[in-house]
């Protein structure tokens, strides 16, 4: 039996509070020792609509919260089932983006230690997917006691000039997407028998129409509003060229792992990541076959299973 724990946790910024789950086993001496697992999402959608999705009855937390595993995921302020700051009740353009790099940063100091001291433990694994690839790259490399083993899912990596031209500079305090358009980067880069060929066109639909009432006024509005704080940063690092962290300071033993049709954290991305891991204690690249971006939902989920829990166990 699968025991699910929630927990809040305070934020960096006063007032609110973030939402930290767990899932175990039953009998905590079946756990497996020394593997307690951090989950950190991406820009768009928080952890508890993707790591914590359940598809055909199981999520992925609850696959290796099965196998043994001690596992963790957190939603980052503004995200998923943690708190909404104040900005995010008025007009975007009344104030700047929130929830950068830096911001997610501190908030996954908070939860990693949480869980250090809940289980009396000095390290545990990172697990980052897309711009949780960049938060857990950058802690991996400035915490590096604290981080026993890293994988990075549908990594994030940004050149010079990658910003696309229709991106404005002007970009608010957030952003909303309903589920037309999230359906629609679903297959970005895509025919929609290439789609079709990796994830039912209902499963598409129904995770969409969810993830837009995880936004507590998302049942009103059709929309679900995410922090710009990635997008300013975004910009920021492919303007100026510089890295938005750096692999060869992660010591950790590193997972990159990718799906062979991601169009927008490529195999040619991940390959140059996993170029600079100069200095991880091991380093493993895996390409999948039949998956994009978002691998974790679509029917070769169990492969992405396979790679990391072989990889952390």
């Amino acid at each position: 039996m699968i025991i699910k724990c929630d927990y809040r946790i305070a934020s960096v910024t006063d007032g609110y509070d973030l939402l930290l789950r767990n899932k175990h086993l039953n009998a905590a001496d079946n756990r497996l020792p020394g593997n307690s697992v951090l989950f950190i999402h991406g820009a768009t959608y928080g952890s508890t609509s993707t790591f914590d999705y359940e598809i055909e009855g199981e999520s992925w937390m609850d696959k290796m919260a099965g196998e043994g595993f001690d596992v963790w995921c957190l939603d980052l302020l503004g995200y998923g089932e943690s708190d909404r700051p104040k900005e995010m009740s008025v007009a975007p353009d009344l104030n700047d983006p929130i929830v950068d790099t830096a911001h997610a940063l501190a908030e996954v100091d908070r939860a990693v230690d949480f869980i250090l001291k809940d289980r009396s433990i000095h390290q545990l694994s990172l697990i980052g997917y897309s711009w949780g690839s960049a938060i857990c790259g950058r802690y991996a490399g400035l915490f590096k006691t604290k981080v026993s083993r890293l994988v990075l899912s549908g990594a994030l990596w940004v050149e010079k000039d990658a910003t696309p031209r229709t991106m404005s500079e002007n970009i608010g305090a957030y952003r909303t997407v309903d589920a037309a358009s999230m359906a629609k980067r679903w297959g970005i880069g895509l025919s929609e028998d290439e789609i079709n060929a990796v994830v039912p066109p209902e499963r598409v639909t129904k995770w969409c129409s969810d993830a837009v009432l995880v936004d507590p006024i998302g049942n009103k509005t059709g929309l679900l509003r995410a922090p710009t704080g990635v997008l300013k940063d975004f910009m920021h690092y492919a303007r100026t060229g510089e890295p938005w962290y750096k692999p060869a300071a992660i010591l950790a033993p590193t997972q990159v792992v990718v799906g062979e049709l991601d169009r927008e954290t490529t195999p040619e991305q991940a390959t140059r990541i996993f170029e600079q891991l100069g200095n991880a204690r091991e380093k493993r690249m895996t390409v999948i076959g039949g998956g994009t971006h978002s691998l974790l939902l679509e029917d070769h989920r169990d492969a992405l299973h396979s790679v990391v829990s072989g990889f952390l166990a």
